[in-house]
């Protein structure tokens, strides 16, 4: 996962590691490195570059913590901002507080929605769930029979009105139907297009504003890059998406897609398939993310360790001082800014 990308930051890091003392130009140097390979892995172009101006601010001028070499906290801070722009923290699903769930999954053809379908149900049918996959795709050849046959692998039930249904009336009618089979959770597998075009929106739109689904999720295959972020803003700018799955992230994806989606289109990566098979779909954690791509857990840690060394030390000057009744101006901002 992820390799090209991985390949290219340890070149990086191996000149940044060895810097004796963090300057402006040896920083310049060593981001520029950064830089590329992120650009080299179809990371976002004005993403990249935000991603540089905040390590470069954060790193000019930081103080050098004892034992830890000032190339290792930059490799921290690499890691940090790769947190961030992924999004900080697991989104974990918004589920309806009474039943049935309505999760919508849209995007184009071909990027693993069936399969994603599937692999929902087969996640929350282990928490206790019973899904019912809805068959909305009444265009594409043999959709309905794709359908049907992940929905009986997944240990879920299918619905559909055959082949020259309205997707909108699919939709509509899922709920009578979830409730009378005792399902609590709705999947809507809606069809997809080669590209994205005003008919293919008008449809979702219509569905959405007809269900209310809690959540719609774009489904785009890791490995095209930027296609799949320039998709997302597209679908985001129709429809108010609530999260992202990034199928085939188990392949040598370049990277650019999971490290780009959130920034661009401000929502939350929530799922990552990670192989063909139904239980191959886990939840998308940023820092688990960074620690893959990056390949430096052990660093990242031994960073956190030192700072958390500087806090206990300064944590107990500010007990000595205000024991002493010595504080002044100084000591209360920067004990403000820890």
């Amino acid at each position: 996962m992820f390799e090209s990308l991985s390949k290219k930051l340890e070149v990086a890091f191996k000149n940044i590691r060895g810097l004796g003392k963090l300057t402006e130009k040896n920083m310049k140097d060593g981001l520029q490195e950064i830089r590329l390979a992120l650009l080299e892995a179809d990371v976002n172009y004005q993403v990249v570059k935000q991603f540089i101006e905040d390590v470069q601010e954060q790193a000019i001028g930081q103080r050098v913590l004892d034992s830890i070499q000032p190339g290792q906290q930059i490799v921290k801070l690499v890691h940090d901002e790769l947190v961030k722009i992924m999004g900080g923290k697991n989104e974990p699903l918004r589920m309806a507080e009474r039943p049935p769930t309505l999760i919508m999954l849209v995007g184009l053809q071909g990027q693993g929605k069936t399969t994603t379908a599937g692999k929902l149900a087969v996640m929350l049918g282990k928490k206790g769930h019973k899904l019912l996959l809805v068959a909305a795709d009444v265009y594409r050849p043999a959709a309905i029979r794709q359908l049907e046959i992940v929905a009986e692998r997944a240990g879920a039930q299918c619905f559909s009105l055959g082949e020259n249904a309205n997707p909108v009336d699919v939709c509509v009618m899922s709920r009578g139907e979830a409730q009378m089979r005792g399902c609590d959770v709705i999947v809507l597998d809606t069809a997809g297009r080669l590209h994205v075009d005003e008919q293919m929106m008008g449809e979702v739109r219509r569905i959405q504003s007809a269900v209310s689904p809690h959540e719609i999720l774009f489904v785009a295959n890791a490995m095209t890059g930027q296609d799949a972020v320039n998709s997302a803003k597209q679908f985001n700018d129709a429809l108010p998406l609530t999260g992202v799955v990034l199928t085939q992230l188990d392949g040598d994806a370049r990277g650019g897609a999971a490290i780009s989606l959130i920034s661009v289109t401000g929502c939350p990566i929530k799922f990552a398939g990670t192989g063909e098979k139904l239980d191959a779909l886990d939840a998308f954690h940023p820092a688990r993310m960074a620690d893959q791509i990056l390949g430096m857990g052990d660093i990242v840690s031994l960073v956190e360790k030192a700072q958390e060394v500087v806090d206990r030390e300064k944590a107990e000057k500010f007990q000595k001082k205000a024991r002493k009744a010595s504080w002044d101006l100084d000591d209360f901002l920067e004990m403000m800014q820890q």
